[in-house]
């Protein structure tokens, strides 16, 4: 590769590491081409950007980013999936696909904002319900005791119509 070619992927690189603020490190060795390509398609369908680096030029890359604690995971084969979004997602998508096709892909490790994550913290996240259960789930929270104290003062009401209704019919019938 040109110094040229290698400063232009350092660069880019350096964009990436400053632009995403989540991203997945992994371990493609022993993946076939076609596993690489379904892999990258299927990420690319999600608005993950899946890059392969070299390892030299991702340690340059992650000291002008300000992420030196991302120099360690670069040894052996690295590809390095960076999302926008939130990581459970590419948890979540990541894992399934490696439970799915039983993939030899192996993570590494990841970071979110400043902090470097593990393969168990990445495993026990992508385990954690969708954005959208929390949601509901913290919804469902907040109603349960409003629907309670409206039982608890609907009861006393519900009550007094059942007796006069009852009383109606004793006196209808009469």
């Amino acid at each position: 590769m040109l110094r040229k070619q290698k400063v232009r992927v350092i660069d880019d690189l350096e964009q990436l590491f400053t632009r995403f603020d989540a991203g997945i490190l992994t371990d493609y060795r022993g993946l076939t081409v076609q596993e690489m390509t379904g892999l990258r398609r299927m990420l690319r369908q999600t608005g993950v950007d899946y890059k392969v680096v070299k390892n030299t030029l991702a340690r340059l890359a992650v000291k002008r980013a300000g992420r030196e604690g991302l120099a360690g995971f670069f040894s052996g084969p690295v590809a390095i999936a960076f999302s926008d979004s939130d990581i459970t997602g590419l948890a979540k998508l990541l894992a399934e696909h490696i439970r799915a096709s039983k993939t030899s892909l192996a993570v590494k490790g990841g970071f979110l904002g400043d902090r470097l994550l593990t393969p168990e913290e990445l495993k026990a996240i992508a385990a954690l319900p969708t954005r959208e259960v929390l949601l509901a789930k913290v919804v469902g929270g907040i109603q349960s005791p409003i629907y309670a104290l409206v039982h608890c003062l609907n009861a006393p009401i519900q009550g007094m119509v059942g007796v006069l209704q009852g009383r109606i019919r004793q006196l209808e019938g009469g």
